[in-house]
C-alpha cells in the first residue's frame, strides 16, 4: 500500500477500448419509443440526430469497444488523470477510513466531459456531419464540445440554461473562444423556445427546455447538423468509462479496493465513467462494493421520481426513455450546480438503481458547500459545485466510519474543478444561499403529463 498521495498511470496505460455495461446488465434494457407514434424507434429516424456509428454503439452489446487513435491522440491531452489519496483530508475528518479521488478537472476545460465530447465529435465528423447542436446546464459540457469540435473541424451551436447563462459567463467566453455560438435558453430562435417565453418571459430555463431547442435546431437543419449529448445516453456513459477503468489500476497500485465507490448524478455520465468499471466487478467477479449515486435535494430524480418512461425534452419531440423521472415538464430551482438540474436520470443508471445495484442519496445544497470547503481546505483543489455533492457523501461515509470505528476504503470521482464557480462559493460564504428540498406534490402533479405507453412487458 506505501504512503504514496498520487497514482500516476503513463500514457500507455489510456485505455485502448470503452467499456459497455450492456454486455453485463442484471435487467434487459428497455426500448427507446418515437416521441409521436409511441413505438420503439428505428435507426432512420435517430439518424436524424445522431451518426450511425454512435446508434450502433447505443444498441451494441459487445462488453468492450474500440477506442480510435485519433480520440485516443486527443486524450493524451491529459489522460491518464491522477487519483490521490486524501490523507489530510483523512486527517481533518480524524477518520479511520482511507479516501482516494479521481482528478478530472485536470482536462483542459477542466471536467470528465471531453471523455465523451472529443469521441462524439470525432464519430461525426467521420460520419460526415458538418455541425452540431447541443445544450449545456453549467457549461462544462457545452466548453468540452466546444473544445472537441474545434479540434475535429466542426461548427457548433450551444443552447445553455439561462439561468447558468447568467451565473457562469466565463464558461461562456470559454466556448465562444472555441468558436461556438452561445445562445442563452429559452430563446427566441425555435418554435418552442418561442412557446415558453410567451408563457414565461423570464423563464431562467432547464436542461429540459434547451434540448428541446437543441434538438429542434438539428432536426430542421435538413441533415446539415446533428445533436450532441453530453450524458444520458448509453454511448455517452460509455465513453466515460475511461475513468473508472484507469481508477481499477490505479488502486491496485495503491493496494487497496474501494468498499464504497461515489460519484454525483445529474444525468448519469462522470458516475457511470467512474462506476460502470468497479460495477463490472461486482456483477462478473464477485466483488461487494457499494456503488452510491449523489444528487441534490432540489433535483431528486432518483430519490423522489418515478421510474417510468419519459419524454427526454420538455418539448415531448425527443425519444421517450424508461427512466427515474420528475417529469419533462420540471423546471428547476436555481441552484448552483446547474449540471445536476436534469428531468431524469440515464436509463441504464435508473435500471440499476430500481434493480439495486447501486444506491441513490440526495444531498442539500449547504451541506455540499460546507464539504467542498472542508474539502479545499486539505486537499486544495476547489471542486465543483456538482462534484461537491460526491465529497458529501464521501465525508458523510467518512464520518460514519468515525462514528463506528469502521476503517473502509471510500473512492469518489471529483469530476471538475470549480473556478468559475466562484459567485457560488461567494453566495454561500455570504449566507445567501438556501436549502431547498423538491415538493412531493410537485412530482406527482408533473406524473400526469407523462406519456401514455403501452407496450408488452412494460
Amino acid at each position: 500500500m506505501g504512503d504514496s498521495n498520487k497514482y500516476i498511470l503513463d500514457e500507455s496505460r489510456i485505455p485502448k477500448a470503452w467499456y459497455n455495461i450492456n454486455a453485463d446488465l442484471p435487467v434487459p434494457p428497455q426500448p427507446v419509443l418515437h416521441p409521436a407514434t409511441k413505438q420503439p424507434v428505428t435507426p432512420d429516424f435517430l439518424s436524424v440526430l445522431f451518426p450511425m456509428s454512435l446508434i450502433m454503439q447505443e444498441i451494441s452489446t459487445e462488453r468492450w469497444v474500440e477506442i480510435p487513435e485519433p480520440v485516443r491522440e486527443v486524450y493524451r491531452l491529459w489522460r491518464p488523470t491522477p487519483m490521490y489519496r486524501a490523507r489530510r483530508w483523512e486527517k481533518a475528518l480524524d477518520t479511520p477510513a482511507h479516501i482516494y479521488y479521481k482528478y478530472e478537472g485536470v482536462s483542459p476545460v477542466g471536467s470528465h466531459k471531453p471523455n465523451t465530447a472529443v469521441a462524439q465529435a470525432y464519430f461525426n465528423k467521420a460520419g460526415g456531419t458538418k455541425g452540431l447542436t447541443t445544450e449545456t446546464g453549467a457549461g462544462q459540457w457545452g466548453s468540452a464540445l466546444a473544445m472537441a469540435c474545434s479540434f475535429f473541424g466542426l461548427g457548433l451551436e450551444v443552447y445553455m440554461v439561462r439561468v447558468s447563462y447568467e451565473q457562469k459567463p466565463y464558461r461562456r467566453i470559454i466556448m465562444q473562444n472555441f468558436g461556438a455560438e452561445v445562445h442563452p435558453s429559452p430563446t427566441d430562435r425555435t418554435t418552442f423556445g418561442r412557446k415558453v417565453l410567451a408563457e414565461d418571459r423570464h423563464c431562467p430555463g432547464s436542461l429540459g427546455i434547451a434540448i428541446s431547442e437543441a434538438v429542434e435546431v438539428a432536426a430542421t437543419s435538413n441533415g446539415a447538423k446533428k445533436y450532441s449529448l453530453g450524458s444520458v445516453l448509453g454511448h455517452v456513459l460509455m465513453h466515460q468509462t475511461v475513468i473508472g477503468l484507469e481508477s481499477l489500476e490505479q488502486m491496485e497500485l495503491a493496494g487497496e479496493y474501494p468498499d464504497v465507490v461515489i460519484g454525483c448524478a445529474g444525468g448519469g455520465s462522470n458516475f457511470a465513467g467512474f462506476s460502470f468499471p468497479f460495477l463490472w466487478k461486482n456483477l462478473t467477479a464477485g466483488k461487494k462494493t457499494r456503488i452510491i449515486a449523489v444528487e441534490p435535494a432540489a433535483c431528486p430524480s432518483m430519490t423522489k421520481g418515478k421510474y417510468a418512461f419519459d419524454y427526454g425534452d420538455a418539448a415531448a419531440t425527443a425519444p421517450i426513455v424508461k427512466m427515474l423521472t420528475l417529469g419533462h415538464t420540471f423546471v428547476p430551482p436555481g441552484i448552483h450546480a446547474g449540471g445536476l438540474r436534469y428531468h431524469g436520470m440515464s436509463p441504464t443508471v435508473s435500471a440499476l438503481v430500481d434493480h439495486g445495484d447501486i444506491e441513490a442519496r440526495a444531498v442539500r445544497q449547504l451541506a455540499t458547500f460546507e464539504a467542498a470547503v472542508h474539502f479545499m481546505k486539505s486537499e486544495g483543489i476547489i471542486p465543483a459545485p456538482e462534484s461537491a455533492h460526491a465529497i458529501r457523501a464521501a465525508m458523510d461515509e467518512a464520518l460514519e466510519c468515525k462514528t463506528n470505528g469502521h476503517r473502509r476504503t471510500i473512492a469518489f470521482n471529483l469530476s471538475g474543478h470549480g473556478h468559475f464557480d466562484m459567485m457560488a462559493f461567494d453566495a454561500y460564504h455570504q449566507g445567501r444561499l438556501e436549502d431547498y428540498d423538491y415538493p412531493e406534490e410537485r412530482v406527482k402533479e408533473a406524473m400526469q403529463h407523462l406519456p401514455e405507453v403501452a407496450l408488452p412487458g412494460c
